[in-house]
């Protein structure tokens, strides 16, 4: 795919690694739908995205609704003239234990449902959809191109996010199942999994907690949004690259 021609959509593009990769896609000369439920950063996205070679097209999408994601597939190929493709990136974390026992009172605390839920619906339900109406639309007017899926170092496990990882492992997963079926109509499939990086999401971390993590990554520090976009444009460039998850994540995974 040459990035300069591509119709990308990208999900959770208001900020993070989204937000970044919009931005470098439209830098490269590319036309990107960037959708996202946080409307203000979104604005904020469009009016940075004048002047660039390329083009951003926001509109706010909630991939937790179903009609939502429809509504914005339709609005992105009639922005863009067509559909050449999807970094699906939009996630949210609510950590928790699925059981644990309160220090002071002894009391069994349990893993709530709506807080699985949550998670499980944007980071994987919504991922899923988002690819089905996008290969959908592709398939309809004969575009090929490529689906990046965001997985995660935590697909391997990781204590305290029991939801996360089970979305994230599903992903990947999936990332194979979806290149096998969608290959056929020209469409590459592919994942990239990052591991600790410096976005909104890590920045409330507690630091002395951060710091226990950057000791354990072999090239001694925290992932930058730039380091998981250049995995993102291999994925989406490199016509041979298929049905993988490639880990970006300084060497922490083993």
């Amino acid at each position: 795919m040459k990035l300069d021609q591509c119709k990308l959509i990208v999900t959770g593009a208001a900020s993070g690694l989204g937000r970044h990769f919009a931005l470098r896609l439209a830098e490269a000369g590319g036309q990107v739908a960037a959708g996202d439920v946080d409307e203000a950063g979104l604005a904020a996205l469009a009016q940075e995205a004048q002047g660039l070679a390329g083009a951003v097209h926001a509109r706010r999408l909630d991939v937790a609704d179903e009609a939502s994601i429809t509504a914005f597939v339709a609005f992105a190929a009639g922005a863009m003239g067509g559909i050449s493709g999807l970094v699906n990136n939009a996630g949210i974390l609510r950590d928790g234990l699925l059981v644990k026992k309160d220090r002071t009172s002894g009391e069994i605390v349990k893993m709530t449902r709506q807080s699985w839920q949550s998670v499980i619906d944007v980071n994987l339900t919504g991922a899923v959809w988002m690819v089905r109406e996008v290969a959908a639309a592709m398939i309809e007017r004969g575009e090929r191109g490529a689906i990046v899926n965001l997985s995660s170092l935590a697909r391997h496990g990781n204590r305290g996010q029991s939801s996360y990882v089970a979305a994230k492992a599903a992903l990947a997963a999936n990332t194979r199942t979806w290149a096998l079926e969608l290959a056929p109509y020209g469409i590459r499939v592919a994942a990239v999994a990052p591991g600790m990086v410096r976005t909104p999401m890590t920045a409330g971390m507690n630091q002395k907690a951060l710091q226990s993590w950057v000791d354990k990554i072999p090239v001694g520090r925290i992932g930058e949004p730039e380091d998981v976009w250049l995995a993102v444009r291999f994925a989406l460039e490199c016509e041979y690259f298929n049905s993988r998850t490639l880990d970006v994540d300084g060497g922490l995974s083993f």
